[in-house]
C-alpha cells in the first residue's frame, strides 16, 4: 500500500480548514494507494490546532510554535510526511475544497508519465462558480514573466487534455517522493510568494516534467473581482518575483529579464492608475525602490 500525504497549511483559518477536510475524506485514490492528511498549524492564535485535532481524529496535526510563513510551514509538513515514508506529497491551501476525483486523477497522470515529477489540477474560483483561476502556468525567467493560464475564463471544457506545463501553483501541488528528494524542499529565503515557481524551475532543471491535469478539480476561495490588487500583495509579489528571476535567468536571459520585468511593472502601474487603484499602483515603485536599497520585504506590514 502506497501513501499519498496531503499537507494542509493553516494559520488562523479554522473555518476554511473545517470546510476543506470533509471534502478530502470523499476523495478517491487509485487501487493500492491510501490518503494521509497532515494539517500544519503555523502558530495560530485562534485555537485551530486543538479544534482540528478534536473534530477530525483521523487527521494528524503538527502544531508549530510560530508562523514560519508558507515555505517554512510547508517544509515542516514535507519533512514530517517524507520522514514517515510517504510515496507522494501534495501541498494544499486550506482555503480550497476538493472534488472527489482530485487525488485519483493527479496520481494516475503521474503514474502514466514516468518522466513527470509533479502535477496540479484545474482550479476554479469558489465564487463565481465556473470561472477558472488556474489551468496551467507559464514561467519564463529570461522574460521576467510568470502567469496562470486561463485566469478568469469561463470554464466551458476548453481544457481537456493532460499536458506539460511550465509552472504549478503551490495552492495544490502534488509531487512524487523522487521529485521532492531530488529537487529539495521549498526555499524559505522567499518571504512570501514565488516559492512554488522557484521549486518548479528547479524541478524542470532537474529533468522532471510538470503536468496540468484538467480532470482533477479544485475550488479556491479567492476573489475573481479584486484578485491580487491589494497594495501589500502587489508589493510582496513584485519583490518575490525580482528574486525569482534574478536567481533563475540563464545565459542571455541575465541581460533580458530585468528590462522585460520593468516594462511589465510599468504596464501594471498604469492599469492600476486607470482603474482608480492609486494605493495599489503606489506599491509598484515602492517595491522597486525598496529592492534597490536592500530593504527587507519582511519589514512591510499588510
Amino acid at each position: 500500500m502506497r501513501t499519498l500525504a496531503i499537507v494542509v497549511l493553516n494559520w488562523n483559518g479554522l473555518e476554511d480548514t473545517r470546510a476543506l477536510l470533509p471534502t478530502l475524506e470523499r476523495c478517491r485514490v487509485p487501487d493500492g494507494w491510501r490518503l494521509h492528511v497532515l494539517v500544519v498549524d503555523n502558530g495560530s492564535s485562534d485555537g485551530s490546532a486543538e479544534a482540528i485535532g478534536r473534530e477530525f481524529p483521523g487527521v494528524e496535526v503538527l502544531a508549530l510554535p510560530d508562523n514560519r510563513r508558507f515555505a517554512g510551514g510547508c517544509d515542516a509538513g514535507l519533512e514530517r510526511t517524507l520522514g514517515q515514508g510517504a510515496d507522494a506529497v501534495m501541498l494544499l491551501n486550506n482555503d480550497t475544497e476538493a472534488e472527489p476525483g482530485l487525488c485519483e486523477q493527479l496520481l494516475l497522470a503521474l503514474e502514466q508519465d514516468p518522466g513527470a515529477g509533479a502535477a496540479a489540477p484545474l482550479i476554479s474560483f469558489q465564487q463565481p462558480p465556473g470561472v477558472i483561476w488556474y489551468a496551467g502556468g507559464r514561467c519564463t525567467p529570461a522574460l521576467g514573466f510568470a502567469a496562470h493560464r486561463g485566469l478568469r475564463q469561463r470554464d466551458h471544457g476548453q481544457y481537456r487534455a493532460v499536458e506539460q506545463t511550465g509552472y504549478l501553483t503551490g495552492c495544490c501541488l502534488l509531487a512524487t517522493r523522487a521529485a521532492w528528494e531530488r529537487v529539495g524542499l521549498l526555499d524559505e529565503r522567499y518571504f512570501i510568494y514565488a516559492e512554488d515557481a522557484d521549486w518548479c524551475l528547479r524541478a524542470r532543471a532537474a529533468g522532471f516534467r510538470l503536468l496540468f491535469v484538467p480532470g482533477a478539480r479544485l475550488r479556491h476561495k479567492v476573489s475573481a473581482s479584486t484578485g491580487a490588487a491589494s497594495p501589500w500583495k502587489i508589493y510582496q509579489r513584485l519583490r518575490a518575483n525580482l528574486t525569482l528571476f534574478a536567481r533563475h535567468a540563464r545565459g542571455a536571459g541575465r541581460l533580458t529579464w530585468l528590462p522585460c520585468f520593468l516594462v511589465q511593472q510599468k504596464v501594471l502601474w498604469l492599469w492600476l492608475l486607470v482603474h482608480g487603484r492609486g494605493a495599489a499602483a503606489g506599491a509598484v515603485p515602492r517595491a522597486l525602490w525598496d529592492a534597490l536599497r536592500g530593504r527587507p520585504a519582511a519589514e512591510v506590514k499588510p
